[in-house]
């Protein structure tokens, strides 16, 4: 007798690292009545998107991609960024790829040979692919018209693969540092804090991935309910490519504030908001974290010269939360806004002013009733005074969990936010080597329950080029974790806020529980 083992569990094992699901049985298991522990196993696959960056001729772009080392899925794989739509084989609106040398890439074809094989080698091209783990690579563009991009990350390169789009524009309407991590695709996303008031300009930006074409939804809330629209629904999503929406268009009603709810009826999209505010300055608005009961928004600057949250409430029942601000020392709840009401279906806000005095902070929105009513929100927050005002916006996220990053780090201007809600908690934050240099430097925070630590990152030994930033928990309660990016241009300290959830590098694989082996005679 020889025995064949099937490939049942190893399928059943990269499915789950690939979705993170997966499930086992067998007929006749009579004698199995409860399932083994999961194991934890690394994803194999990753995808991210990055929006459209600035149309301005005065602005430029940086792309950073990293993907922390460690034991990761498998040997083989690459992660790369490419154009969302096709480029002509003659375009120069972004950068080319290089190798490690900082040599483009080679294999192009003469001149007199081009041909249409040759246009879809142009059309593919990645505008950034990482290197190698553990270090970050870096990609720059100063042309106005550049597209979405498109990512995916394979094998060791797709756990805890993040990606930065930071885009400086120095003057006109969308002055600004505009930052935001490319984030993977979905079917459902809120974004508490957009406005179609007549001193915004507001784009949802909507990216499609996939080789068939998407369907989309925009529906719009005011502090009312329900904005009306006849242009919000069934919006086609072409295959690879992305649809810039603005706002104010989808309704004739303006609205200060203003929560968008994008979802898809057919196929997934990348959804981010960008926000442009006259005289103030523009950045981009990422998702809230899903609706919840108890939200938290970290890392609003120590010297924020106005904050104003704004918050909704999906479901049928209204919303009554406690509205606590964790500060260097202590849980308080701000002067005259200790509580908020928030109608079903209809957007609220409040203006919490200059409500750090100086110190940093990060909210807490918690149930005040026992009723336990999900919520979504997010922070406009303003630094500066006068012609020298900065807006950036800080949504609603998850915890930092078993490990959270965020790339495009910079020698100054990089400030780390770390606020732990429940118990007392000790997190340990890797410095990446440079993108052009520089060796790893690694520390140990404690984070003492109901208040907000910041940090200045140790900055790498003998760093050239950018850094990633890795938060991994260590002990006690969850941590949830923002970095603030500062640049001055033109006296401007201007600014972008990154919220830092659990990255999903890793997914339970429930274990199998019966000896699938087939023995043959």
């Amino acid at each position: 007798m020889k025995s064949t083992p099937l490939s049942l569990i190893a399928g059943v094992v990269a499915l789950a690292a690939v979705t993170g699901f997966a499930a086992l049985t067998a007929p006749g298991d009579e004698g199995v009545t409860e399932a083994k522990a999961a194991a934890r196993l690394p994803v194999e696959r990753s995808s991210l998107l990055c929006p459209a960056p600035s149309t301005s001729d005065l602005a430029d772009t940086t792309y950073t991609s990293f993907t922390p080392a460690g034991e990761g899925g498998g040997e083989a794989g690459a992660a790369e960024l490419t154009p969302a739509e096709p480029l002509p084989a003659d375009e120069d609106a972004l950068p080319a790829d290089q190798d490690d040398e900082g040599k483009k890439d080679e294999g192009k074809k003469d001149e007199g040979d081009k041909g249409d094989e040759g246009k879809e080698a142009a059309d593919t091209k990645p505008v950034l692919s990482l290197k190698g783990l553990g270090k970050p690579s870096t990609a720059e563009t100063s042309k106005s018209g550049a597209p979405a991009l498109v990512g995916t990350a394979t094998g060791s390169f797709a756990p805890g693969w993040a990606a930065q789009q930071t885009t400086v524009a120095a003057a006109g309407g969308a002055r600004g540092l505009l930052g935001v991590s490319c984030t993977a695709p979905d079917t459902d996303f809120w974004f508490p804090g957009a406005s179609t008031g007549a001193s915004r300009q507001d784009y949802v930006h909507l990216t499609n991935p996939d080789d068939t074409a998407a369907v989309a939804d925009i529906e719009l809330f005011g502090a009312e309910g329900a904005l009306k629209s006849d242009v919000g629904e069934g919006i086609t999503v072409p295959a690879r490519s992305s649809v810039p929406m603005l706002i104010s268009t989808l309704t004739s009603e303006a609205a200060e504030n203003v929560t968008v709810h994008v979802t898809t009826r057919t196929g997934r999209v990348g959804a981010v908001v960008s926000a442009a505010e006259d005289e103030v300055g523009s950045d981009w608005l990422a998702a809230s974290a899903d609706p919840a009961s108890t939200q938290i928004l970290p890392g609003i600057p120590a010297d924020a010269t106005s904050v104003r949250l704004v918050a909704f409430a999906p479901g049928e029942d209204d919303a009554d939360v406690k509205v606590q601000l964790m500060g260097k020392n202590a849980t308080f709840s701000p002067a005259g806004n200790s509580t908020l009401h928030i109608k079903s279906r209809m957007t609220a806000s409040i203006d919490l002013k200059d409500v750090t005095r100086g110190e940093p902070g990060s909210l807490r929105l918690s149930p005040a009733d026992g009723s336990r009513t999900p919520v979504v929100a997010a922070l406009r927050v303003v630094r500066g005074t006068g012609a020298k005002q900065e807006v950036a916006f800080i949504p609603a996220t998850g915890p930092v969990g078993e490990r959270a990053t965020v790339a495009d780090n910079r020698a100054k201007g990089s400030v780390l936010s770390l606020t732990a809600p429940g118990g007392t908690a000790e997190v340990k934050v890797t410095a990446s080597e440079g993108s052009e240099g520089g060796s790893a430097s690694v520390k140990t925070y404690t984070v003492k329950s109901g208040t907000t630590l910041e940090v200045t990152p140790e900055v790498p030994a003998g760093l050239k080029g950018g850094y990633a930033l890795t938060v991994e928990t260590e002990s006690g309660g969850p941590v949830h974790a923002a970095r603030t990016l500062t640049l001055k241009e033109s006296g401007i300290d201007m600014f972008t806020v990154q919220t830092l959830p659990d990255d999903g590098g890793t997914v339970e694989v429930p274990a199998a529980e019966q000896d699938l082996t087939v023995l043959d005679d």
